[in-house]
């Protein structure tokens, strides 16, 4: 009855059933409408073959399909997928698809704006340079949960656009970024210059590189980054103004830092900060256009190795720091006297409690 008063109104329809032929009552009801699917979400549903027998090939024009099973299962793109061309956002959880079909697919849907895969293929394909590639010219977000060769296939069948945000959860790599990156790399390299601003929190193994022309973040599950520089090496980090740290080792930082000549403000959490004070106190010349310093967490505050730093960079040609901030997600502030010391160092000093950083640039 209320779908029957909605009329000609699109639908969206979220079903999470494990068997859709439990109901027939309810597949009797939707059949009617099903030309009128906007929005589609299937979860928990134990096969593709179970939805394809649900939904007849008159579903056309969906805008939005998310598909998850309970368990991982190869499918095949039945009719009922395989005419669909008017996606705009498609979201799709532990499935195994054949890799030249599922590339055919996105080709079909050029609308695309957001693409959400946890899948993999039967297969690793073989990787060559590409004639071309698949032209999805509206895709903003793309964020793939898959293994490391998966990602690398997927990354290297897209025509990536300027613009573009990528987000990358693997499982497999070991931290090791170069083998989630597309074949050539320039394909992200490309794609995000100029880079502005680096988040580097290693212990937690996420990279995360961003400028106006898109962002770039890489997750490894369960796994510290490569500390080895050549993630550096990597991208071009000239144009870097702002840099976050986070360190669970005592990893050099020097090499790192020698890569941003045109930072201004470095972001440094609580198991960062004995690298970061001490790499500037050896090489004061280092990131010569640093004006601000941002603490996060960083309980017993470490006033005498940044008493360390600027005094070495008084005596350099660095630029003279102008601002420090410190922002705890407590109440636990440095004492009074503590803050005294800080505003006799620097012109400004600022706190700040919560998730939120001020204004850095």
């Amino acid at each position: 009855m209320c779908l029957e008063r909605a009329g000609v109104v699109p639908l969206t329809v979220d079903i999470s059933m494990t068997s859709l032929e439990q109901d027939g009552d309810f597949a009797q009801a939707l059949l009617p409408h099903i030309t009128r699917i906007s929005s589609l979400s299937l979860t928990e549903c134990s096969s593709l073959e179970n939805m394809a027998n649900f939904l007849p090939s008159t579903m056309l024009n969906p805008t939005v399909l998310k598909l998850k099973a309970p368990h991982a299962a190869e499918i095949h793109l039945y009719p009922v997928l395989s005419n669909i061309k008017s996606l705009v956002e498609l979201k799709l959880s532990i499935y195994t698809v054949p890799f030249d079909e599922f590339i055919r697919f996105l080709e079909s849907n050029p609308h695309l704006k957001i693409l959400d895969l946890c899948i993999s293929f039967p297969s690793t394909p073989v990787l060559t340079t590409l004639e071309r590639g698949v032209s999805l010219p509206q895709l903003r977000r793309i964020a793939l949960t898959c293994s490391a060769a998966t990602t690398r296939a997927l990354l290297s069948s897209l025509l990536l656009t300027r613009g573009i945000n990528i987000e990358v959860r693997e499982w497999d790599s070991g931290g090791d970024l170069t083998l989630c990156l597309p074949s050539p790399p320039t394909l992200i390299q490309d794609l995000l210059a100029p880079i502005t601003t680096v988040k580097y929190l290693c212990h937690e193994g996420w990279l995360h590189l961003s400028g106006k022309n898109g962002s770039f973040s890489f997750y490894s599950a369960g796994q510290a980054i490569s500390r080895n520089p050549r993630v550096f090496d990597l991208f071009d980090t000239g144009t870097v103004r702002e840099f976050h740290l986070s360190f669970c080792d005592t990893g050099h930082l020097s090499p790192p830092l020698e890569r941003l000549p045109a930072l201004e403000a470095f972001v440094i959490y609580q198991t960062g900060y004995h690298q970061g004070l001490s790499a500037l106190a050896e090489e004061p010349e280092l990131c010569p256009s640093l004006k601000t310093i941002v603490f996060i967490d960083c309980f017993g505050f470490p006033i005498e190795n940044l008493k360390a730093v600027l005094t070495k960079r008084e005596h350099s040609n660095a630029a003279r720091l102008h601002r420090v901030v410190i922002a705890n997600r407590t109440c636990d502030f440095p004492k009074h006297g503590l803050v005294t010391q800080l505003r006799m160092l620097v012109p400004r000093v600022d706190f700040m409690m919560g998730g939120e950083l001020p204004e850095l640039l």
